[in-house]
């Protein structure tokens, strides 16, 4: 497979970030004196902000409005997101797709001032024309809205445009909706992998060195 187009999810996929988002649910409720259930982050994982805000008012009753709820989170997070570190080998392969005339773009549910922050701290930024937040497009990964939005300012295939992903629940919705994916490897969710080699066209432990069968 030629690659022409590629779209990038961001927290495990680009950053070494999966980290920072556990406990994040935990900080929150306890800062509005609710004491969280031991599941709290099973059942958060894959939710967007919005999602998660549902889930807090339906599960604790939180009345916060997502406004305060979103500066709340993005207060927690962000002196780590100025921190992190990207995943190995992946300036190395950004660098190749420019390169090549690859067009990319990113595709996160992280709000935007966060992914700002992070893709500027880690030098990444200027290598994406466009970025698109769940918020933003008005859905979660459990919807290919996001990826079909990022395709058509792409401008190329599905046949010839790749998704890097690390999260099943987002890989289930892009293999779904016929796109092409190549799933990156997570330490923070092994039990996933073996679900996701089952899913995926391609699958990369690092991106040091893509499949023989994925040129640019």
């Amino acid at each position: 497979m030629k690659i022409e187009g590629a779209i990038f999810d961001m927290d495990g996929t680009l950053l070494d970030s999966m980290l920072i988002w556990r406990g994040v649910g935990e900080k929150y409720l306890r800062s509005r004196g609710c004491e969280p259930n031991e599941d709290i982050n099973a059942r958060t994982k894959t939710l967007s902000l919005e999602q998660s805000m549902q889930f807090f008012r339906d599960e604790y009753g939180i009345e916060d409005t997502e406004e305060i709820f979103i500066a709340s989170t993005n207060k927690i997070l962000a002196d780590q997101y100025a921190i992190v570190k990207l995943k190995e080998g992946v300036l190395e392969l950004l660098d190749e797709f420019k390169a090549a005339g690859v067009k990319m773009c990113v595709a996160t549910v992280t709000p935007r001032p966060l992914v700002e922050v992070a893709l500027k701290s880690t030098g990444i930024i200027d290598y994406f024309s466009k970025i698109f937040t769940c918020s933003e497009v008005g859905y979660g990964k459990d919807n290919a809205a996001i990826f079909e939005k990022a395709l058509e300012e792409l401008g190329t295939t599905k046949e010839n445009t790749v998704i890097f992903e690390d999260a099943l629940h987002a890989i289930k919705t892009a293999k779904d909706a016929n796109f092409k994916v190549v799933g990156v490897y997570e330490a923070t969710a092994p039990d996933d992998q073996g679900h996701i080699k089952e899913l995926v066209d391609y699958y990369i432990q690092s991106f040091q060195g893509l499949p023989s069968k994925l040129t640019i």
